[in-house]
Formats: structure tokens, C-alpha cells, sequence
């Protein structure tokens, strides 16, 4: 009934490889991994300041509208996060010797897993948003820019989803596409499935405002992800989700993604009220109790879900 679990496709695609890194090592190039794909956005951070200067608190580009600002936060995000394919790339061709469309990218049922992806997502995180509506913590914001919310923001808030493609796919490959796969593959399923969701939550270890049950909510998310891909045995259903969780929730929602905003606008411009533990607080809706509940449930639909037999 579990054979996705203890025999998962995804493992099978790691164990193509002619070599694969030990344990001990896997963690650690990971961060390297992570942090050198974050150098790809400096050419950007220079455009930027070159256009609109620099302040004491960083790049100064107030008053754009939410078109021109969603074009530069795609662009932040597709540099900040793209270059991780070119380094995947690199390495599992020239040191694991396997292609790059085993890190879980084949092609067959990209549409379909794709598309479900960004159902599921959707659907997801508006059931967290659904819980704080009910429960009366979920509110309007008032005196924001009009230009930067609903139909006046429509522009930017669908260009800026381009970048939330690659971001999402990105740390994706990364943890659910490599970490996993290669400590599975060579320790184990829950080696791997514990030491990616673990690894993810660290990624995430510097954000602002981040809390207790944040970061316990960012493993539970590492643990939902990669029960997704395994059960799915394919990163694409799993990348579209992560993608549509960041755009909904910051662009379409005007929440904080993961403790930060981000630019383009938004459809919607909700503020949380009420205690902390269940809304998140300034970290965003992901640092409370709605969004454990939802990964939760989330979790369990997957364990009852059987996409190979539709």
C-alpha cells in the first residue's frame, strides 16, 4: 500500500548516478549549493541601484507602479534562485554522471502534475486563510496604495508569479530533488525524508520575525513537500505548489511570505488579528496555527491520495 513510500520512484531516478556523495557531505554542499545561487542576483541589486540609487536602507525605489515593480521582483527572484539549476546541473553531470531530468523533471505527466500542483496549493493555503476568516483574524487593510491593490496591481501582481516559478522550483530541486532522493537512496527513506524537511527549515533559519512554531510549521511544510513528491514520484505537481503557496499568499493575499514582503502588489490586502500562535503574527500566516493545521490535513490527503490510478 506504502510501496511509494519504501520503494519511491524518485529514488530509483538517484541511484542511476555512477557515484553519490556520502552523508556527511550532503548537508553541507547543499548550503554551498544554496548560497552560490544566491550570487546570481547581484547583477540585478546593481541595475537597480544604478536606475533608482541607494539609501542607507538599501535599493530606493519607491513610487514604481505594480507593473514596473512586479517586472524587478520576478527578475530578483529568477536571479536569486535560477542559477540553482545550472549548478545541479553541473553537478550531477560531471561528478554523479546522471542527467539533470532524474532529479525528478521527466517529462511524462509534467502538464497534468503541474496543473494539480497549483490546484492543490491554491486550495491549501486558502483553507489557512479560510480557518483565520472564521475565526475572526483576518481582516482589510486600510490606507495602503490604491495603485498597489486589487484590479490597478493585476499587471504586476501576474508578472511577478514568473519569479515565484523559479523560486518555488528552485528550493524544490534543491531540497526534494537532491537532498532527499540522494540521502534515501543511499540511507534509507526516512534518512532522507527527515533530513530534507530538517534542511528546509534551516534554509529559512535567518528570516525575520521567524518563530518557535514558524519554524516547526517550515518542517512540517519540508515533511508535507517531500511526502508530495515521493507519493507523486515527479517534482512538478510539488514545484507548482510551492510556487502558488509564496504567490497566493503574498501577492494575491498581501500576507508576509515567510517573514518578508515582496513586490508587484497585491489582489487583496488582508492584515491578521488576533494571537500570534494562530495567525503567525509578522512572520505571516505560516508561522501559526492555521497553516499546521492545513499541513496536517494536507499530509493526511496525500497518505489516502493515489495519483497513479486516476
Amino acid at each position: 500500500m506504502f510501496s511509494w513510500l519504501t520503494h519511491p520512484p524518485l529514488f530509483e531516478l538517484a541511484r542511476q548516478a555512477k557515484r553519490l556523495p556520502p552523508v556527511w557531505a550532503v548537508l553541507p554542499l547543499a548550503l554551498v549549493f544554496m548560497f552560490a545561487s544566491q550570487l546570481g542576483v547581484l547583477p540585478i541589486l546593481i541595475g537597480m541601484g544604478l536606475l533608482y540609487g541607494f539609501s542607507a536602507d538599501g535599493i530606493s525605489a519607491a513610487g514604481q507602479s505594480a507593473l514596473v515593480s512586479g517586472f524587478w521582483m520576478a527578475l530578483t527572484l529568477i536571479f536569486s534562485f535560477g542559477l540553482m539549476f545550472f549548478i545541479l546541473w553541473l553537478w550531477t553531470k560531471f561528478y554523479e554522471k546522471r542527467s539533470f531530468a532524474s532529479l525528478g523533471y521527466e517529462i511524462g505527466g509534467a502538464a497534468r502534475q503541474y496543473g494539480r500542483g497549483l490546484l492543490f496549493g491554491a486550495l491549501l493555503f486558502g483553507g489557512a486563510v479560510g480557518l483565520l476568516a472564521i475565526f475572526g483574524c483576518a481582516a482589510p487593510e486600510t490606507g495602503g496604495d490604491p495603485a498597489l491593490e486589487g484590479l490597478a496591481a493585476l499587471g504586476g501582481v501576474l508578472i511577478v508569479f514568473l519569479g515565484w516559478m523559479v523560486q518555488g522550483a528552485s528550493e524544490e530541486i534543491l531540497t526534494r530533488g537532491w537532498v532527499l532522493p540522494v540521502l534515501g537512496a543511499r540511507y534509507g527513506p526516512w534518512v532522507g525524508i527527515l533530513g530534507s524537511a530538517l534542511f528546509f527549515a534551516a534554509m529559512h533559519g535567518l528570516n525575520a520575525n521567524l518563530s518557535g512554531l514558524a519554524l516547526v510549521n517550515l518542517a512540517l511544510f519540508g515533511l508535507f513537500a517531500a511526502f508530495y513528491a515521493l507519493r507523486e514520484g515527479s517534482l512538478w505537481g510539488i514545484s507548482a505548489l510551492h510556487s502558488v503557496w509564496n504567490w497566493i499568499q503574498g501577492n494575491f493575499f498581501g500576507f508576509e511570505v515567510s517573514g518578508s514582503s515582496f513586490g508587484g502588489g497585491m489582489l487583496l490586502n488582508l492584515r491578521t488579528t488576533g494571537p500570534d500562535w494562530f495567525t503567525g503574527g509578522a512572520f505571516g500566516p505560516e508561522g501559526g496555527l492555521a497553516v499546521t493545521i492545513v499541513l496536517l490535513i494536507g499530509i493526511a490527503v496525500i497518505f489516502f491520495w493515489r495519483p497513479n490510478h486516476e
